[in-house]
């Protein structure tokens, strides 16, 4: 009888421990996301606008909000697609609110870039996370522009059960396959 084959058989358990962790680590962030969806869902429920900043944390994504936009820099059109998915121009206005804080509103959505002169003003929104500063989603958007449908906390994909699936799928073929292979080995 011939001897088990100590260094593959082990690194073939370490690969197949490793996508079984990662299995479960593609499990652990579906549950992340759909708490986070669920967050976001609630954040846009019909409880009236939340001033920004109210208190000393960061507002929560997809949060309605009201702000000041004082000394508006201009607008600047960005192209890319809308919530809605169509593809265009972001109007895009950089300001600062009363208190200091950086903001870019996103006024409207045009089919070509156009250059607008925005003076500033009260802008009630949603709120998106993006990078530094805030990005905020203008509604209604200023006369002339198309609106940007307000953001679906549903559009934020969630794979994450496939994936888990596709890790626990490539430990069990792994296995299958080095079966095999000693089987024949072991067998001559």
């Amino acid at each position: 009888m011939k001897r088990l084959p100590i260094l593959p058989t082990l690194l073939v358990l370490i690969a197949v421990g490793v996508m079984i962790r990662l299995g479960f680590w593609q499990i652990e962030r579906l549950h992340e996301k759909e708490a986070m969806m669920a967050r976001y869902a609630s954040a846009q429920g019909d409880r009236g606008v939340h001033r920004w900043p109210d208190s000393d944390r960061e507002p929560l994504g997809y949060t309605r909000l009201q702000l000041e936009c004082v000394k508006p820099s201009g607008t600047l059109p960005q192209a890319g697609r809308n919530a809605a998915g169509r593809s265009g121009w972001a109007q895009v206005a950089s300001c600062q609110t009363l208190d200091g804080a950086k903001a870019r509103v996103v006024l409207g959505w045009s089919d070509r870039p156009v250059s607008l002169s925005w003076t500033g003003g009260t802008v009630t929104g949603t709120y998106l996370p993006r990078g530094e500063g805030m990005l905020v989603i203008a509604d209604p958007p200023l006369a002339g522009l198309q609106p940007n449908a307000r953001p679906d906390p549903h559009d934020i994909p969630n794979n994450h059960f496939a994936y888990a699936v596709q890790w626990f799928l490539f430990a069990g073929v792994a296995l299958v396959i080095y079966g095999l292979a000693l089987r024949k080995r072991l067998r001559g």
